[in-house]
């Protein structure tokens, strides 16, 4: 790189590239794993459809099934290995592994193979999420940490939105959408490998000797009170989405809505996930993460309940909906950014990888709980109320959070921020 000098100015651009390296990697790795987790529920019709290796409904549950559960498994371990080996390599590694996984998911020969290495890319997937979260919030001050991560988030959305338009292209050449992740992440990696840096938070930790953190480090009185309010929270939280995203549309139909005008609601839904995001994000900066993030669930709360009523007006409808994803997406991702501003950088990966892969197993019981509610005829009004309920959880969880904080100083010299 740049030679240094008496002033150290190359020194200070070095850090400022680096960041912005940081900010465009991680940004794209979590557009990644928001294309990963959309693409399997894009396909599956056309799986089922073209009966490809023999696969019935139930086969795609379970692998759907799977894959989140690889994701969890791999969002839990990931935290200390990041905290004792490096952000970094564990991010580079994990985004290899899931890409060369992807890539071989359209040449399993059984159902099981197929389930198998959705499994196995699944556990790479996890990690990316948490990691990718920890590098942003390490590079920015601690002042800005909320819009870190609420930033970074907006690239699951977007991940979620090119999959979809994908795959209404090339139809039933589904293999296609596998073959594009895994080549692109695999270059996105060989990228990494060149240009992300090492967190400086983590280097300063390591040098502490602060470097071997198990995950029963969060178990200890200082963070236990912020530990279990941080996985109930994101469990709360991840089954909102998860369930909003998956059942919204049939719930729609269900209260007496056309098909196409529940179809949209979805994306209506997600347009708010994303000024949400950007607007929680500055908000909590400002206003402070855990008094924002109680807003947000109780606001959510209300959207919800509004739900639960037939509205005969279209434009009322999508102002609701619109709303609703405003404040819940956003409302679980300020949960990441809590988690990322109260604890030190010896442990911040661990518990943020807890926090992410607790909140997973949200996002499998939140489809199955409404799914089930779907299937008894109740969908409507009740799926609302659920969702309703669970949002009231996920306010009192974040009630119980400590307001004080753990993290570590600011860099002295601050990386740049993303553009705008």
């Amino acid at each position: 790189m740049a030679s240094t000098t008496t002033s150290g100015t190359p020194a200070r651009t070095g850090r400022a590239a680096g960041g912005t390296w940081t900010v465009i990697l991680c940004w794209i790795t979590v557009l990644l794993e928001g294309y990963d987790l959309v693409v399997l529920g894009a396909i599956i019709p056309t799986l089922l459809k073209t009966h490809h290796l023999g696969m019935t409904a139930g086969d795609a549950t379970t692998i759907a099934t799977l894959s989140l559960v690889g994701v969890a498994i791999g969002a839990v371990c990931v935290g200390p290995l990041a905290d004792r080996l490096g952000r970094r390599r564990l991010l580079i590694g994990s985004v290899v592994l899931f890409s060369v996984l992807t890539i071989v998911v359209p040449l399993a020969n059984s159902v099981a193979m197929f389930a198998a290495l959705r499994l196995l890319a699944g556990l790479g997937l996890g990690a990316c999420m948490p990691v990718s979260l920890t590098m942003m919030a390490e590079h920015m001050p601690a002042g800005r940490r909320a819009r870190a991560s609420t930033l970074t988030m907006t690239g699951y959305h977007t991940g979620a939105v090119i999959t979809s338009l994908l795959a209404l292209r090339v139809s039933d050449n589904w293999e296609v959408l596998f073959y594009l992740l895994g080549v692109v992440g695999l270059g996105i990696a060989a990228i990494q490998w060149f240009k992300l840096p090492e967190s400086e938070a983590f280097e300063r930790a390591r040098q502490d000797g602060a470097r071997r953190v198990p995950f029963t480090e969060l178990l200890k009185p200082a963070y236990l009170r912020a530990g279990i309010g941080i996985w109930v929270a994101s469990f709360m939280g991840l089954l909102l989405v998860y369930g909003l995203n998956t059942w919204l549309p049939k719930l729609m139909n269900d209260a007496g809505y056309p098909v196409p005008t529940a179809v949209t609601q979805l994306l209506v839904l997600n347009i708010g996930g994303v000024v949400g995001l950007v607007l929680g994000g500055w908000v909590a900066d400002r206003r402070g993460i855990k008094g924002t993030t109680m807003v947000w669930f109780a606001v959510s709360v209300l959207m919800l309940g509004c739900l639960s009523i037939r509205m005969e007006s279209d434009l009322l409808l999508n102002v609701v909906v619109f709303f609703t994803g405003v404040f819940v997406f956003s409302a679980m991702v300020l949960v990441y950014a809590y988690v990322t501003h109260f604890y030190p950088a010896s442990v911040r990966s661990t518990a943020l990888g807890s926090a992410s892969g607790i909140g997973r197993i949200g996002s499998i019981v939140g489809p199955s709980i409404t799914g089930a509610l779907v299937a008894s005829g109740v969908g409507h009004p009740w799926g609302f109320y659920f969702f309703a309920a669970v949002a009231v959880l996920g306010f009192l969880a974040v009630l119980t959070l400590p307001r004080g904080t753990g993290s570590d100083p600011a860099p002295t010299a601050t990386p740049a921020a993303p553009a705008g």
